[in-house]
């Protein structure tokens, strides 16, 4: 699946002439980057989409690890791709993805939504499109670290004193510590200053 160069998601770090058409993400387009635009354009590990292809079809390459079967597999913020090193997908002040090295072996994911299953557990909704069931009660907004398996590891709460990373909004791309927590309003110290954001604009970390 493609798309034109002009309908890319701003997130995207890409030049704006080259190419007409770039990979689209096989889900969570609009939030993800394709496994082919990130090997091949962000890390720089290979020069054509052939290339990348030769390295999937040779099982080079894993995201989450899992190996990867798709060149455009997607790979959502905080995810973890493995190629000739480990890289965590992050974002940049200027809203543009960006991968780091990384030790991680497991990833931080967002509750986005829970309801009620059979045999009254709850099953979470998680921000790159996974979804899990438990027994526990999370709350909406708290984050859940999950192993390469999706076996729950650990949770963190949404609360005060937490460090959260804003994705979107003004403060797109840095880290601050909660100082309050108001409906969906929380208050945030970053290194200059306080400011009052929506939850629906970081993740807990």
């Amino acid at each position: 699946m493609h798309q034109t160069r002009s309908e890319v998601i701003k997130q995207l770090p890409l030049a704006r002439k080259g190419t007409k058409y770039i990979a689209r993400a096989l889900r969570n387009s609009s939030n993800s980057v394709p496994l082919v635009v990130a090997v091949r354009d962000m890390l720089k590990l290979a020069k054509t989409s052939k290339e990348v292809k030769g390295m999937v079809h040779n099982k080079k390459l894993k995201i989450n690890g899992k190996v990867a079967n798709n060149l455009t597999d997607p790979i959502c913020l905080f995810s973890r791709i493995e190629a000739d090193k480990n890289y965590l997908l992050t974002m940049l002040p200027t809203g543009r993805f960006s991968f780091v090295e990384t030790k991680e072996n497991e990833r931080k994911l967002k509750i986005i939504g829970k309801k009620v299953v059979k045999g009254k557990k709850l099953q979470y909704a998680l921000h790159d499109g996974t979804s899990i069931v438990s027994e526990k009660n999370f709350s909406v907004g708290d984050t859940l670290i999950l192993t390469n398996d999706n076996k729950l590891s650990k949770h963190i709460a949404l609360d005060k004193g937490k460090e959260i990373f804003a994705f979107s909004g003004s403060y797109i791309g840095k880290q601050g510590k909660v100082q309050s927590v108001a409906g969906n309003k929380i208050t945030v110290k970053f290194d200059k200053g306080e400011a009052v954001i929506e939850k629906s604009q970081v993740i807990v970390i």
